[in-house]
């Protein structure tokens, strides 16, 4: 029979096979695909904690994400088609004159995978962009990223963007990237500053 423990264990170990049979045997047995949704977003947490200790490394959260897409992808007729599993939009970009993609798609995989609906807008993004995205997601959080001490400003130009358009208040702010600091974080307004992947999904959870 399939347990939670089993389907986790799946997932951290990236083991597509193993995972699609069991979330296939969870359909079959009647199990609530929002359950099973659920166990497998328990393992992507688990997974963002031992990224942040250094207890796994990138090619194998790649690995876990993989399979954690292929179990989903058997759960999606299952699952509502409101998104109402969903907890909450996340807009995410590499600000203005940044083209660094890495860390901001780590951070993507890790949010989705526990279970927020993410809206990438990419690499150098405009804070137009940004402004536009928030008025049209309504997000609960903004997830800026920035490579480079030349294109860190941009994150404040966001900021100050948002404020401007009144919507400031409507979403977090969470910035993170190589140069960026907690304190860089603070003096630009950001509501809070992910030094990796792991800990950008960690903080997002801890919003709701």
């Amino acid at each position: 029979m399939t347990t939670p423990k089993g389907l986790q264990n799946a997932v951290i170990a990236g083991d597509v096979a193993t995972l699609k049979r069991l979330v296939q045997e969870s359909i079959e047995q009647g199990v609530k695909a929002g359950d099973t949704m659920n166990d497998m977003i328990a393992a992507m947490d688990i997974i963002g904690e031992k990224m942040g200790s250094g207890q796994m490394f990138i090619p194998e959260v790649l690995m876990a994400a993989k399979a954690m897409s292929e179990g989903t992808e058997l759960l999606k007729p299952f699952l509502a088609e409101d998104d109402s599993n969903s907890k909450g939009v996340i807009v995410l970009g590499s600000v203005r004159g940044d083209l660094h993609d890495i860390g901001k798609n780590l951070v993507e995989i890790l949010l989705t995978g526990a279970g927020f609906t993410v809206v990438d807008l990419g690499v150098d993004v405009p804070l137009k962009k940004f402004v536009a995205a928030v008025r049209e997601h309504n997000p609960i959080i903004v997830a800026m990223s920035a490579l480079l001490t030349t294109t860190m400003p941009a994150m404040k130009e966001v900021i100050d963007a948002l404020g401007s358009a009144g919507l400031r208040d409507q979403a977090k702010i969470l910035v993170g990237g190589a140069p960026v600091t907690e304190a860089y974080a603070e003096k630009i307004g950001a509501d809070a500053y992910g030094a990796d992947a792991g800990e950008a999904a960690r903080i997002a959870r801890s919003f709701l």
